[in-house]
């Protein structure tokens, strides 16, 4: 990427794709509305912003992007007007139920008005542009209009090569790199084509010299290339108006990039459009949620048609976070991630989302994917490629947990068809049990160790677990497993709150975001027992390393969510004085809440963007869940709703973060208005979603029944059996209380030899085998034990574990 012409625009008009661009010489700030067009059938994602990033996504090639295709109006002596930079623009839909687009750009001296639909054909793997040039008579028979496009493929804009080509007796444009290939033809044809280099050759640099094309290189290699074609319209010498298609198509080799995008210039392009808004209505919108938003259902039926737009067509269920690049002006070929992989956590809350409006089909289809993708261990991959094949390499324990979650909701919901999930949610359990309760990473992806947001999900996912093997006639397993659930549970508050609190001076006791993992546990670090949080994000020479009494963030509301605690918990309702002292944001939208303090992911401190360090902003989806919170508490969420809509873009896009500070208009930062990050956070989309369907039933959606009916009703805690405390070789402890079954947990089936009198007499307990969760023995120390110490026997392996293991035993 990084193209000089790209960032030349850059300097000149601001940031770009998931940031703002230039406001004065706009007549609205419709150039933060972001949209992606797609057709039931089709394999091409389209994403705009007013033409500042145009990115068409191949779901075959992880991302093959069109970078700055638009088109520049030039009457070959005195202007050649960019779209994006010299034109006055309105954005619009072309339907209330469809995410194709209109752009309406007026020349600010009211001489012509370029407008331009994009959508996508609905049969084909092409992104088609329908654009109609008007002018007044005396300027429009001098007007040319030129389509500047540099593509992007296989991930990356080095590497390009592009040359001029002729399809069925008319000029057009090839781009290829690897197997992957992009065509550019005009349904009137280009009377001429120039291939070039950004920056060096390429047609921007030709027309803005004398506002003619006087270049026509036939080819440019290897590189980051640019292309242009001019508009070859034979009644353009006559009439008020012209009108002609530019047709982009994507395909693994150039005869089919080719073909397909010849086969959508052949049809009409009123047919194109008729059967792209009728596949978009056979996705029928949720109306009966819009009773509770506040601004007519807009905001609900773009919401729904993101989800549904960032399903890939070729991996079915596969969604991805975003089709954006956070920040993606200033990343290069070397940064391919992007949130255009899938995350299992952002997909299921996707998902999720898709059930709450009645889509049974479309979540099972996610379901079938990630039981796909599921790894060996049970687990997942942090994130992966829509093919399946990891990319980052992070155990996240709510990660595995959720799946688990959405399969028991499909489950209650009887859409499972007739897939079979308990092989899936055996193993995705036995992930938990082996791994839990110390995860690598939290929610935000950052650091190790207890986190309360982690352990709903954990508990929740469990819980769920047990209920379906129950129902499968493994009371066993459902026994163990709920025991299991109750011993995370029982512990929350050991492992996640400070007693010692420094954020609010009347609050002492809250939990905290993270706490890290103690000597001999999991992913424990030099800084154990120090109970230290380092922040990688955090900008140069400043302080990085935190007590973990001193960050906070909301993530334990997932606790009253799923229904591990009541809303009114008098710890929840103290934490909550807490976030709200430190995180919480008043903006023109209403309030809004920062991940956590200290938090460097986001815009910096002088409105440039995130480059490996900066400062967290509002995140809207935390307003959502707030919302649904305070509606868990039996509190109207209506201004909260309201508040969430305005966070929208005029497009609808809701975005990852938005500006939290005064008014920056040298770096066109806006309160309440989308900073550099992602737009749109399909995540944001979804959690609105659900918050809708919260309201319409008058309870939290996501809450778990068996989880609310075992932790937070007095008659399902009485049912409770005495506990168990847990020890493995990854989480070793070193005391118990008494009454307390000492629970083992190993992968393979093993022996315990053990005592609680010093030797005086001893025992043997051998392991049960829980399938893929591993085996476990139980010990049950005497009353009145001081302490109980064991050694273990692998019998298949003849081995000892070499030494033994004492723990202390305090009395209650």
């Amino acid at each position: 990427m990084n193209d000089q012409l790209f960032y030349r625009w850059l300097e000149q008009q601001g940031e770009a794709f998931g940031g703002p661009g230039m406001e004065p010489r706009w007549t609205s700030s419709v150039k933060d509305a972001v949209c992606t067009a797609y057709a039931a059938s089709s394999r091409v994602w389209l994403t705009c912003s007013h033409g500042i990033l145009n990115e068409v996504y191949h779901p075959t090639i992880d991302l093959a992007q069109v970078r700055d295709m638009e088109f520049i109006v030039s009457d070959g002596e005195t202007f050649a007007h960019e779209e994006k930079r010299d034109m006055e623009t309105v954005f619009e839909y072309i339907h209330p139920e469809a995410l194709g687009v209109r752009y309406v750009n007026r020349d600010p001296e009211g001489r012509y008005t370029l407008t331009k639909e994009i959508i996508c054909d609905p049969h084909r793997g092409v992104v088609v542009t329908r654009v109609r040039l008007e002018g007044r008579e005396d300027v429009l028979p001098r007007l040319k209009v030129y389509a500047l496009l540099a593509p992007h493929l296989d991930c990356g804009g080095a590497g390009n090569t592009a040359r001029v080509v002729d399809f069925a007796g008319r000029k057009a444009v090839l781009a290829w790199k690897n197997q992957w290939s992009l065509a550019m033809g005009s349904s009137c044809g280009f009377s001429r084509v120039s291939c070039g280099f950004v920056g060096a050759s390429d047609g921007w640099q030709d027309l803005m010299q004398n506002f003619k094309m006087d270049w026509e290189f036939g080819s440019a290699t290897n590189g980051n290339v640019a292309v242009m074609g001019e508009i070859d319209c034979p009644e353009y010498g006559t009439g008020s108006a012209r009108e002609f298609t530019v047709s982009i198509g994507i395909g693994e080799g150039s005869h089919t990039a080719a073909q397909q995008t010849m086969s959508s210039l052949a049809t009409p392009y009123q047919e194109l459009r008729k059967r792209f808004i009728e596949q978009w209505q056979r996705a029928a919108n949720p109306e009966w949620l819009a009773v509770k938003a506040r601004d007519g259902g807009k905001l609900m039926r773009t919401s729904h048609n993101v989800l549904l737009a960032h399903e890939d067509k070729t991996f079915s269920g596969a969604f991805v976070a975003s089709a954006s690049i956070p920040w993606g002006q200033t990343k290069g070929d070397d940064d391919l991630g992007g949130y255009h992989l899938v995350w299992t956590r952002d997909m299921v809350q996707t998902a999720t989302a898709l059930l709450a409006c009645g889509r049974t089909e479309t979540a099972r289809r996610a379901l079938v994917y990630l039981a796909c993708t599921q790894l060996p261990d049970g687990g997942f991959a942090q994130n992966f490629w829509i093919d399946g094949t990891p990319y980052w390499g992070g155990k996240q324990l709510d990660e595995v947990a959720f799946p688990i979650i959405l399969a028991w909701r499909l489950w209650k919901a009887n859409g499972l068809g007739e897939l079979e999930i308990f092989p899936f949610v055996e193993r995705a359990v036995g992930f938990l049990v082996r791994n839990a309760p110390i995860t690598q990473q939290e929610r935000w992806e950052e650091n190790a160790g207890y986190s309360p947001s982690t352990l709903a999900a954990v508990i929740g996912a469990v819980v769920c677990a047990a209920e379906i093997a129950r129902a499968r006639h493994s009371a066993e397993m459902g026994e163990f497993l709920e025991e299991f659930a109750d011993w995370i549970e029982e512990h929350l508050e050991d492992w996640t709150v400070t007693d010692n609190g420094l954020l609010h001076p009347e609050i002492s006791r809250h939990y905290m975001r993270i706490r890290p993992p103690g000597c001999g546990e999991a992913y424990v670090n030099e800084n154990y027992g120090k109970e230290l949080v380092r922040l990688s994000n955090r900008p140069p020479g400043t302080r990085y390393e935190f007590e973990a009494r001193e960050i906070v963030d909301a993530g334990f509301l997932e606790l009253v969510r799923y229904g591990v605690r009541r809303a009114d918990d008098p710890l929840i309702m103290d934490t909550l004085k807490v976030v709200d002292a430190v995180l919480k944001r008043d903006l023109p939208q209403g309030p809004g809440w920062l991940r956590y303090n200290w938090d460097g992911y986001g815009q910096q401190a002088d409105g440039s963007g995130y480059e490996g360090v900066g400062q967290g902003r509002v995140w809207p989806l935390l307003t959502g869940e707030r919302a649904h919170y305070e509606l868990a508490a039996g509190k109207d969420v209506t201004s909260l709703i309201e508040t969430y809509e305005k966070f929208a873009t005029p497009g609808q896009m809701l975005p990852e973060q938005v500006w939290d500070e005064a008014d920056m208009p040298e770096r066109s930062m806006r309160g309440g208005k989308p900073a550099g990050s992602a737009v749109p956070l399909v995540w944001a989309h979804a959690e609105y979603l659900k918050l809708l369907r919260s309201a319409v039933d008058g309870k939290v959606f996501d809450r778990i029944e068996p989880v609310y009916e075992r932790y937070c009703d007095v008659e399902g805690r009485k049912k409770r059996r005495p506990g168990v405390e847990i020890y493995s070789r990854r989480r070793p402890i070193g005391r118990m209380e008494a009454g307390r079954v000492l629970r083992i947990l190993d992968e393979g089936r093993f022996e315990a030899r053990w005592t609680d009198d010093g030797w005086q007499t001893n025992h043997t307990a051998s392991s049960r085998t829980l399938g893929s969760a591993g085996s476990s023995a139980d010990i049950a120390p005497a009353t009145g034990s001081q302490e109980v110490e064991w050694t273990l026997r692998w019998p298949e392996k003849d081995a000892w574990l070499g030494y033994n293991v004492k723990v202390r035993v305090d009395a209650l």
